[in-house]
Formats: C-alpha cells, sequence, structure tokens
C-alpha cells in the first residue's frame, strides 16, 4: 500500500506546529494496563462470541470506544464487507492495546478503524500521549500482522466536549501527520464534516447527550471511511 494522502484541515498554526514535530520516545508495551478492570466482562463476550460464530481472515475491524460500540448500521452501510465491531464503551487507546492479543490480532484483519482518543483527552491525557499510545497500537499489530491497515478513525467534535477541542485538534493533527509517514497506517477525518458553517458541532448529528452520534452522525462517519475501503 503507499502511503495515505490525508485529508488537508485545520489551522497554518497546527499545521506549522504538527510538521515540527517529530516522535522520538521509544516503544515500549511493559507495565500497560487497561483503564478500568470493568472491560474484562466485555472482552470475554466477544471471545464467547468468536467461539460460536468464528470471525473470517481478512475482514474490517472497527475497534475503540463507545462511539464504536453504537455504530448499529456498520453492517448496513458496509454490505459488501465482512465487518467485526469491537467497541467497549468508555475505552481509551491503551485499553485496545491492552486487549490486542485477544480482539485484534486473532482475526487476522485486513483493515482495522480504531476510534480512541475521545475519552483519553476528556481524562486528562495530553494530545502527545494520544499520539504515542496510536503508535503503539500500530506497532504491535504490524509485530504480527505486517501487511495490515491500521487506519485512526479523528477524535469527533461534540457538544458535550466542545471546551477539549483545542487539544482534540491538537492530537488529530499529530496523529494524521505521523501516518502520512507510515506505511499501512492511515487517518481519516470526521472532524471536518461533522462542524457547521460556523466551525462549531453540527446538533442534528446527536442524540441527547451531545456526546454520541445519531444515525445522520454515523451516515458522515460511513461516508469518510468509505474512500478507504
Amino acid at each position: 500500500m503507499t502511503k495515505r494522502v490525508n485529508r488537508v484541515w485545520g489551522s497554518l498554526s497546527l499545521a506549522l506546529a504538527i510538521s515540527t514535530f517529530v516522535p522520538s520516545e521509544p516503544l515500549v508495551a511493559e507495565g500497560i494496563e487497561p483503564s478500568s478492570p470493568r472491560w474484562e466482562k466485555a472482552i470475554q463476550a466477544f471471545e464467547a462470541s468468536d467461539k460460536s460464530n468464528p470471525v473470517e481472515a481478512n475482514s474490517t475491524l472497527f475497534i475503540g470506544s463507545s462511539s464504536i460500540r453504537m455504530w448499529k448500521t456498520l453492517e448496513s452501510d458496509f454490505p459488501n464487507l465482512k465487518v467485526i465491531n469491537r467497541g467497549f464503551g468508555g475505552s481509551q487507546i491503551i485499553d485496545s492495546i491492552f486487549f490486542a492479543s485477544r480482539i485484534v490480532i486473532p482475526y487476522a484483519p485486513e483493515k482495522i478503524f480504531l476510534y480512541a482518543g475521545d475519552n483519553d483527552i476528556a481524562a486528562g491525557k495530553s494530545a502527545e500521549t494520544v499520539l504515542k499510545d496510536f503508535r503503539l497500537f500500530a506497532t504491535m499489530v504490524h509485530q504480527s500482522l505486517p501487511d495490515t491497515e491500521v487506519y485512526f478513525l479523528a477524535i469527533k467534535p461534540s457538544l458535550k466536549r466542545w471546551s477539549l477541542a483545542a487539544e482534540m485538534k491538537k492530537a488529530n493533527g499529530l496523529v494524521a501527520h505521523y501516518t502520512n509517514q507510515v506505511e499501512n497506517l492511515g487517518y481519516v477525518d470526521v472532524w471536518t464534516p461533522m462542524l457547521e458553517a460556523a466551525g462549531k458541532p453540527d446538533p442534528a448529528l446527536f442524540i441527547q447527550d451531545g456526546l454520541h452520534m445519531n444515525s445522520a452522525g454515523y451516515k458522515v462517519w460511513a461516508e469518510a471511511v468509505r474512500p478507504f475501503l
């Protein structure tokens, strides 16, 4: 696969900031722990499902937090694909790293779309930590599955977390810049199409809590993902 060309977005100042950022910290998986022990029940449920309905190799895996878990139209949005939904609500990137040996690597997917980072920023993590954790996730996948394409679904803008928008945009920019340099990585911009003309989240895309999306929101996501399939 050739290096992906990411869609241009954001301000010139952001572009300049990410162009000078070169990750140098080593990728070390030791000491990674899940953000909460509550995920174990969800992971066991996935494993039980895998035993009764084995996953086909070369499928397309969607993994991450509640925005993936609540994507109920995933199969109908991509009817020509074998898709796997492994969203567990409230999770962060480190959770997908921690459980990768159980709900990622065994599937040998052709493509992986990760949505995480939203809860990371909300928990106080920096944009740089989001990048570091995504790098670790992608590296762990490619150690076992070097040909699998790994895509980062941009952290979405939301009404509830709009106060965190600056850090989220920074994280998106860092990840987009990084994926554009590495083979078999990509960045899917769902941030831009979820904004109104005034530059704020479109309320028509969200359910009442202002954080999670309705069917219109998922339609936007499906359209953003489709070109990468």
